[in-house]
């Protein structure tokens, strides 16, 4: 699972890149796909949420600091 976690983290750098540069430049890597309603913008979007939700889910097993039980 290793490669999936690999994937979930790199589209999860495509969706914080995107809101970095939404939040500075008001542009989104979305209008390089067709904007928000072209369908491969809505596919990467879609994805980028999942890999959000599976790297919640998954997360305190494979984080170190959390499995040590340091404090933040």
């Amino acid at each position: 699972m290793k490669w999936l976690h690999k994937i979930a983290f790199t589209l999860l750098l495509v969706g914080g890149l995107n809101w970095l540069l939404w939040g500075l430049f008001g542009w989104e890597i979305g209008s390089l796909l067709g904007g928000m309603d072209g369908l491969l913008a809505k596919v990467v979007y879609v994805l980028v949420g999942l890999s959000a939700v599976y790297e919640v889910a998954t997360h305190a097993g494979r984080c170190k600091g959390c499995m040590s039980g340091e404090q933040m």
